[in-house]
């Protein structure tokens, strides 16, 4: 069963037992333009226990039960599926989450919702689109607007400041005035966030190919300096802030040489650290954007340096992330990057030999074990790269040359 055959099928049980029960969100926005949804929510006017009712305990998780969600379990082949009964939404006291909830109807719960493009339902069974906010109209038009007051969206939930702009850059959609002035108007408030929310935004703008599109939002929007610490000093050289933009258009990468390019003047001045604790990197990422950031210059002069001093940079694990780096930094390729963009092409064995000798070897030849051990094996293997050996031999002659 795939994907879409289990909504399908969850939207058929809860109707065939007497319930209203449609798509509702990002999978019918996605229909709408063509798109196959990644992920699809049911929304429905069965109430949480009589969702359980129907799919059984075995099949049902209460987790969030409290406001009206329960999700339904399927095969392997499909993720599960969240099945949430129609509600408004009372006060969001932190900014986050409602302080209680009310079950109503369809056109209730399309109203509570964030953006147009977002508040439509569409039902499966019967081919429908139930459209309560104008969300064709807007998508036809190319434009996220809030559902109703974009003042009271924003104060209920701040993360969709971030969201909007995410929404308008990947969709290569206008912000609506009213919305943009909004988030303008708000985005102080964005400091309320946590930071692994925030970060979780930045990780899919700055990770998608139109990530130029959704820093300049950022910057227009007010939010740049509010989820950046510094982030003003970025934008105060308007020539250099147009070049990093310029960059990222450019680059053919991952998040982290995303947040490289855009982020290196604060990690030269402060260091990752400062970064990190606010979107709430992993260790993985810190390492990764650090290594990026202190390297990319070597791999953009690579056809001048010693192959022993470059190979290391493009079989490390960030080493094509870094190259992306150095390419994107000039309107026209480098001759160190289309150097390394050869080299790296290589087959594996060609590129990353497997070296002469390792430390059983040296052990066999008498060598003790200590701080020697790495400068030796260091020099032989870079005189291996380098080509001023080609055999075991000659790397043990070097070896006992340096031991004596």
């Amino acid at each position: 069963m795939t994907p879409r055959e289990f909504a399908l099928d969850v939207v058929h049980k809860l109707q065939e037992a007497g319930f209203q029960a449609l798509w509702a969100g990002g999978c019918v926005r996605d229909q709408i333009v063509g798109h196959e949804p990644k992920d699809y929510d049911v929304a429905t006017d069965a109430k949480p226990d009589e969702v359980r009712n129907v799919f059984g305990n075995k099949r049902t998780l209460p987790i969030g039960a409290s406001f009206g969600v329960i999700t339904v379990l399927g095969p392997k082949s499909a993720e599960p599926i969240e099945v949430a009964t129609f509600r408004s939404d009372s006060v969001y006291s932190d900014g986050r989450r409602p302080d209680s909830i009310e079950f109503t109807d369809a056109r209730q719960d399309a109203l509570r919702r964030d953006f147009t493009i977002n508040g439509m339902f569409y039902d499966p069974i019967t081919d429908q689109v139930l459209d309560y906010v104008g969300g064709e109209a807007d998508l036809a038009a190319k434009m996220i607007r809030a559902i109703g007051d974009p003042h009271e969206r924003i104060r209920e939930d701040k993360l969709r400041m971030l969201r909007g702009i995410r929404f308008a850059s990947t969709f290569d959609f206008e912000l609506e005035p009213g919305t943009l002035l909004a988030i303008q108007a708000h985005a102080t408030e964005i400091s309320v966030v946590s930071g692994e929310r925030i970060g979780a935004e930045m990780r899919r703008m700055l990770g998608s190919p139109r990530r130029a599109t959704a820093t300049r939002l950022l910057q227009e929007s007010h939010l740049l300096a509010e989820i950046i610490p510094d982030g003003l000093s970025l934008v105060a050289d308007h020539e250099e802030w147009q070049r990093t933009v310029a960059r990222l258009d450019r680059l053919d990468g991952n998040f982290e040489s995303a947040a490289t390019i855009l982020l290196e003047p604060i990690i030269e001045q402060k260091g990752i650290d400062v970064i990190s604790n606010r979107w709430k990197l992993s260790n993985r990422e810190c390492k990764s954007i650090s290594w990026i950031s202190r390297h990319w210059r070597q791999l953009e002069k690579a056809d001048r340096l010693p192959w022993s001093e470059v190979q290391p940079l493009l079989v490390h694990r960030d080493g094509s992330s870094g190259l992306a780096v150095a390419a994107a930094y000039r309107e026209t390729p480098s001759a160190g990057v289309d150097y390394c963009r050869q080299r790296i092409a290589w087959p594996i064995e060609k590129l990353d030999p497997k070296p002469f000798l390792d430390g059983g070897d040296l052990i066999k030849l008498g060598i003790a074990n200590g701080p020697l051990f790495k400068r030796i094996l260091d020099s032989v293997r870079t005189a291996q790269l380098d080509g001023k050996i080609d055999s075991v031999d000659e790397a043990k002659a070097i070896a006992k040359g340096l031991a004596d």
